[in-house]
């Protein structure tokens, strides 16, 4: 099997690509038909996903059987000020990809963002993949855009969201609370946005379940539980020892003190249902998750 993984150098991008390696992760070995897998690893230094001829081409000449788009702009109040950056990456990008791979007949997984829904509380029930989504953000709307250009230009496409992402590579909030906590007593963190904490490890073991399947279409793929940025945080902390107090805090209070800040979704805890009725939900629960991180990373 030929995988290419653009974004490679990313914190998923970059846990796939050890996966993949090792044949195996902390969930357990990876489906048979992935052993020996040709990887195709690409960056904006080897491919510019915003430029379509380039991408057909880069595409038509590796022929990948399937390619997993973990590029994008994530930088939620960079965004806010520069849309067009945004558009291009979040949405062109997904477009340009999945146009070339229709034309090779690869399948296209591409991973979108829990951000696409307004934070609507739902009555407390996680949102399945029948929730109509309704962005608040530039974020979230250049990424809702980018999946719809997935399934109108890809007929062998994935659409998989997943929350508040951190991974042994690249930057996360899990480092940034870490790293907070070595030069603050006190930090403070909102309570009142609640989500599902989602190990990498985790994701990118069930994209590459995805890889292997028949099962096209739109999945939630995140940690299992809710808790708020302020639980999130707490937790942080608690395992890494440090003497660092986590005060709570509202979204208006915090929007008082970072008037730059744009508008995050207050409710986007997501359920799993999709993933639970076709290859089968093995992400663990959050707390479980990060407690992994902590035994496994090297502080880096």
């Amino acid at each position: 099997m030929k995988i290419m993984i653009t974004g490679c150098r990313g914190q998923l991008g970059t846990e796939l690509q050890n996966q993949l390696r090792d044949e195996r992760c902390e969930l357990g070995p990876l489906p048979e038909r992935l052993r020996n897998t040709t990887v195709i690893p690409v960056d904006i230094d080897e491919l510019d996903i915003t430029d379509r001829e380039a991408t057909i081409a880069y595409i038509r000449r590796h022929q990948p059987d399937t390619v997993i788009n973990c590029a994008a702009f994530t930088n939620v109040n960079g965004c806010e000020t520069n849309r067009d950056a945004a558009y291009r990456v979040n949405a062109l990008g997904p477009r340009n990809l999945a146009l070339a791979c229709d034309k090779v007949n690869a399948r296209l997984i591409h991973v979108s963002t829990d951000y696409v829904f307004s934070g609507a509380p739902n009555g407390g029930i996680p949102l399945d993949e029948c929730a109509l989504p309704a962005p608040v953000s530039a974020y979230g709307a250049t990424k809702l855009l980018g999946e719809q250009y997935v399934r109108d230009f890809c007929r062998r496409h994935f659409i998989v969201r997943t929350a508040w992402l951190y991974g042994y590579n690249g930057k996360n909030f899990v480092k940034t609370m870490v790293n907070l906590a070595k030069t603050h007593d006190t930090i403070t963190v909102v309570n009142d946005q609640l989500g599902n904490p989602t190990n990498a490890v985790d994701l990118a073991y069930h994209l590459l379940k995805l890889a292997v399947s028949h099962d096209y279409g739109t999945y939630h793929c995140t940690c299992n539980g809710v808790c708020s940025w302020y639980d999130f945080a707490a937790e942080i902390i608690r395992l890494s020892g440090l003497p660092c107090t986590v005060k709570p805090c509202t979204s208006a209070e915090y929007a008082a003190a970072h008037p730059e800040s744009a508008n995050r979704p207050a409710w986007s805890a997501l359920d799993n249902r999709a993933l639970r009725c076709s290859v089968g939900d093995e992400m663990r629960d959050w707390k479980d998750a990060i407690q992994a991180f902590f035994n496994n990373w090297n502080g880096e």
